[in-house]
């Protein structure tokens, strides 16, 4: 029964087939997350240390917390959620990762001015207090980064080994069979 067509050792099912076909991108996302994780953690235990115990401004707080937890996920990233692509230039690959981290920054850092200041002088109770602050960094700001981030850092940073070239067929159009 197991060789006939149509049974289940010979056809993959729904979730063989996901799997076979996403299975990559779901381990390189679990690794992403996981360096994500580690650096958000540092990026949230600094920024509140910041602002709470040295008394810097938030969004210059937010910047120099970023700044750091960001050269602990470039290297997690290039070192272990990407490291199965091909290495290019190391500066190149900085440069860039640095480049679309400021970017994912601008994300961030845009959330909790709008969050702070915009919405804070309408309603300064509630948007100008360390839970909303928090709350417009981390959840919604770092949220809409950390998707660019992991579409930028895939596509353009740590890209993917070339397809190898086919060599050429050549027919011999004298030949008749």
């Amino acid at each position: 029964m197991t060789g006939e067509p149509g049974s289940r050792q010979t056809r993959p099912g729904l979730a063989h087939a996901l799997v076979e076909r996403f299975g990559h991108l779901v381990r390189e996302m679990s690794k992403f997350a996981t360096v994500g994780g580690i650096a958000f953690l540092i990026d949230f235990a600094l920024f509140n240390y910041l602002t709470s115990v040295r008394g810097v401004e938030q969004v210059t707080a937010k910047t120099v917390s970023t700044v750091i937890a960001a050269t602990v996920a470039f290297i997690g990233n290039r070192f272990w959620t990407w490291r199965h692509r091909k290495r290019s230039n190391p500066a190149r690959e900085y440069a860039l990762f640095f480049f679309f981290n400021g970017v994912g920054l601008g994300i961030a850092v845009a959330c909790l001015a709008i969050s702070r200041y915009g919405l804070g002088s309408i309603w300064p109770e509630v948007f100008q207090t360390p839970l909303a602050d928090n709350i417009a960094s981390f959840i919604v700001g770092t949220g809409l980064g950390t998707l660019f981030r992991f579409w930028s850092y895939r596509r353009f940073v740590f890209v993917e080994a070339g397809t190898p070239a086919v060599p050429e067929v050549k027919h011999d159009r004298d030949h008749r069979a």
